[in-house]
């Protein structure tokens, strides 16, 4: 008989009389993990606070081009405000926590993985590993996604309402808060693909069901654009615009995944002499 695919415990290890690890063995492991995890989260805050002030600046870059598109009616450099002494302090430890985040999260995730990892077989841990990469991925493309190429022309579309009688005043912290938000907002969209492909997966969804709703969301696209991005028709579009992208890109994924659970289902059925079952 072939053995299963789990790995065997670590030598050593407390298991108990069922070859299990004991709970309080598993709460010692979490309590490692945990404390690992946030060791490293600190110590990534503490190492990006450094380099906030030079985050910063690459963060006002967007609004800096789009800035000198208007520098006939505007001027040709920006000027930031601040409403309180203390702004701009809580502005860079912002920056330093959520860089501090984003340099850390590998090693959290690692950590968290050590975990759980021990509890599953080998294709969950390949499917998991690869499922958490392009989720990453798909969140820094989103996120990249809105930086290069959205903020530039948004804010230039938003200073051209600026004139001789109405001026724009930028605040650190306000601009910040926004900038984060939509680069967020974009990560979150562009997961959209992998979270099709987790549905699928587990048979919530198929190609089917999704292409039937194909219309349906494209109104749904604009709404949340709409609630995400300021009340203007080119936000609304540059935001619509990617997620009905990845809608239709998300029906292919689950068109794939949906025919491969089908062949697999089909050769179970097969191999146990059982009938196809009737298309609804």
């Amino acid at each position: 008989m072939a053995a299963p695919d789990r790995d065997p415990p670590a030598d050593g290890a407390e298991d108990g009389d069922d070859g299990r690890m004991p709970l309080l063995a598993h709460l010692r492991e979490l309590r490692d993990r945990l404390r690992n995890a946030a060791i490293a989260f600190v110590v990534g805050v503490i190492a990006c606070w450094f380099f906030s002030e030079r985050i910063y600046l690459w963060l006002r870059a967007p609004i800096d081009a789009a800035w000198l598109r208007h520098a006939d009616t505007l001027g040709a450099v920006p000027t930031m405000h601040f409403k309180s002494a203390v702004e701009p302090f809580w502005v860079y430890m912002s920056i330093a926590l959520w860089a501090g985040i984003f340099v850390s999260s590998p090693f959290v995730f690692y950590q968290l993985w050590r975990f759980i990892a021990p509890g599953l077989y080998k294709r969950e841990r390949r499917v998991g590993i690869l499922f958490a990469i392009f989720s990453a991925l798909c969140f820094i493309a989103g996120a990249a996604f809105c930086y290069y190429v959205v903020l530039e022309e948004l804010y230039a579309y938003l200073l051209g309402y600026a004139g001789k009688d109405l001026q724009p005043t930028l605040f650190m912290s306000e601009y910040l808060d926004f900038t984060r938000n939509m680069m967020l907002a974009f990560g979150a969209v562009f997961e959209m693909p992998m979270l099709i492909f987790f549905l699928a997966s587990v048979g919530l969804v198929t190609h089917r069901s999704l292409w039937r709703f194909n219309r349906w969301f494209a109104v749904v696209a604009f709404v949340v654009g709409a609630l995400l991005t300021p009340p203007d028709v080119l936000s609304q579009t540059l935001m619509a615009g990617p997620m009905i992208a990845l809608y239709n890109i998300s029906i292919l994924i689950a068109w794939v995944v949906t025919r491969r659970r089908e062949r697999r289902a089909a050769a179970e059925r097969a191999r146990d002499g059982a009938p196809p079952p009737d298309d609804a």
